[in-house]
């Protein structure tokens, strides 16, 4: 039953379910934890983060990429891709049923939301100023951030008898914590081709009450800005020999 793929599928999957799930608590109408906010988001997706690893190394997968970007960083930095095609097909399935599990979770609450855009923002990014090219700027930085910083925290260039056992994910929830909350407020932080794709998707596609159009006008951003910051910061940790 464990394998790679299981791991990543799984893995992802909790990172949307509990990721997007925090969305929808602040955003939907009559939740608990209506208006409290981004700093409860960016929390929330940080654990969620820390989450969907632990899954991911139960499930399987020792890599624990649940992202697009970091799988193709880490092939460009290590010069091998043959996990590239089989690690995003299992994030962006396990993306897509993660947010599948939150419009099931919160179903009464979708009906009492008037807000499309808030629905659609449980599911996938929007931007705070729509500009294209600002964007996929914000995209392609934050990602890169993530990318390098993660590299770092296993370089034994950095420590030299690597990252502490068990304490790597603790760091990347940290790592992610200080992107949404110093980078996050301009589109609010993909940085995950399959964290926004997925759900974007399970938007299209569910009966989801009142919902309003899916923006795929917006949807090369979320994809193009992190995989081009995860190329970028893949190669830089190459060159560096991290």
């Amino acid at each position: 039953m464990r394998s790679p793929f299981f791991g990543e599928f799984m893995g992802t999957l909790v990172l949307i379910l509990l990721g997007n799930g925090v969305v929808a608590g602040v955003l939907l109408k009559r939740s608990k934890a209506e208006n409290s906010g981004w700093m409860v988001i960016t929390t929330g997706w940080a654990f969620a983060v820390l989450c969907g690893i632990f899954v991911a190394v139960l499930c399987g997968s020792t890599d624990a990429h649940l992202n697009p970007a970091i799988t193709l960083a880490m092939a460009v930095q290590t010069g091998h891709f043959s996990k590239c095609l089989p690690y995003m097909a299992a994030q962006l399935l396990g993306a897509f049923t993660g947010a599948t599990l939150v419009w099931l979770h919160y179903l009464p609450h979708w009906e009492l939301t008037a807000d499309a855009e808030a629905k659609r923002a449980t599911f996938c990014t929007i931007p705070a100023i729509r500009n294209f090219a600002a964007n996929l700027l914000s995209e392609i930085i934050g990602t890169a951030v993530l990318v390098l910083v993660v590299g770092a925290v296993s370089s034994r260039l950095v420590l030299s008898t690597g990252a502490a056992a068990g304490l790597s994910p603790y760091l990347v929830a940290c790592i992610v914590w200080s992107i949404g909350l110093s980078l996050g407020g301009t589109t609010g932080y993909a940085i995950n081709p399959a964290r926004d794709l997925g759900p974007r998707l399970a938007h299209f596609l569910l009966p989801l009450a009142g919902k309003g159009p899916s923006d795929w006008s917006y949807a090369p951003v979320p994809v193009l800005g992190p995989c081009i910051g995860g190329l970028l910061a893949g190669w830089l940790l190459r060159v560096l020999g991290a």
